[in-house]
Order: C-alpha cells, then sequence, then structure tokens
C-alpha cells in the first residue's frame, strides 16, 4: 500500500480529546466526526484537507481516552495515513482496526515540512520526500496488519473471513 499527499502537521501529545472533542461523540459516521476533526488545534483543517493528504505529528499522538472516534475521524477527514514520531498504543491499535494506516518514522515526522508532498509505502516501511529527495526507513507493519488495512478495517476483514 503506498499514498501520496501533502503534509498537514501537528505537534507532539495531541490527545482524543483534541482529535475529536467530546461533545461530538455522539456519532460514529467518520463524515459526520471529521467536521470537527482536530477543531481545537487546527479549524482550517475541515475546509482544507484534500483526501489522500497525510497527517504528520510528534511524539505521542493519540494520547488520552481510548476512543474508536478519533482514527475515525481522521479517516473520515480524508487523510490517507498518519505519521509520526510516535502514538499511543491504543490509538495506533484503533487506527488499524478501523482501517487508517499509521507509521511510526521519527526521522521523517521531523523533517517533514507543512504542504510538502510525500510518499508512504507502508510494505517497504519507507517515507519520502517528492519534493526534497529525504527518504527515512520506518518499521515495516506486519502482513497481518497490512491486511486489517487493506480490507478496510477490523470488522470488514472479519466479514470477508466469514464470507458475509
Amino acid at each position: 500500500m503506498r499514498f501520496r499527499g501533502r503534509v498537514w502537521k501537528v505537534g507532539d501529545h495531541v490527545d482524543t480529546d483534541v482529535i475529536i472533542p467530546a461533545p461530538y461523540l455522539v456519532s460514529t459516521d467518520p463524515r459526520e466526526l471529521a467536521l470537527h476533526c482536530l477543531e481545537p488545534l487546527r479549524p482550517e483543517l475541515v475546509r482544507a484537507v484534500r483526501p489522500g493528504d497525510i497527517l504528520v505529528a510528534g511524539e505521542n499522538f493519540g494520547c488520552g481516552s481510548s476512543r474508536e472516534h478519533a482514527p475515525l475521524a481522521l479517516k473520515g477527514l480524508g487523510l490517507s495515513c498518519v505519521v509520526a514520531k510516535g502514538f499511543a498504543r491504543i490509538f495506533f491499535r484503533n487506527a488499524i482496526n478501523v482501517g487508517l494506516p499509521v507509521v511510526e518514522c521519527p526521522s521523517a515526522a521531523q523533517l517533514a515540512q507543512e504542504g510538502e508532498l510525500l510518499e508512504v509505502d507502508l510494505e517497504a516501511g519507507l517515507v519520502r520526500s517528492l519534493e526534497r529527495g529525504w527518504e527515512h526507513r520506518a518499521e515495516p507493519l506486519p502482513p497481518f496488519m497490512r491486511e486489517l488495512l487493506k480490507a478496510g478495517g477490523l470488522v470488514e476483514y472479519a466479514r470477508r473471513r466469514l464470507g458475509r
């Protein structure tokens, strides 16, 4: 799986209450959640993000509560993936479970600039700038996690495996 998109940056310790504020947790519809995604931090993103864009974050992205609404909101916003210096473990797994690709690559997260065009290759574990020429290795996602992502998340994967 490869993704190409423009970078939107956020900093360290962005918690799930910032990704999707609590008043909007009355829905699990990704498109509805996206209307308020990162609203306290970057309210312009809702109108500015284009399908396929890439969120680049600092350390401990997705810390806080274990709500699945946070990766759903990011997915609903149209982001193709999230690259970060590091993820809160429960957010990382929730993202995979809802079909949102996540890549931990501290060096790429540090170097990426807002608006820059990146390519992320999940299988090879590579993040590269298509404008400035740098390339950094990330730990490739295990095959099982890539299968979950290809299926659209854990529920879709299970449906396909059960033939439903």
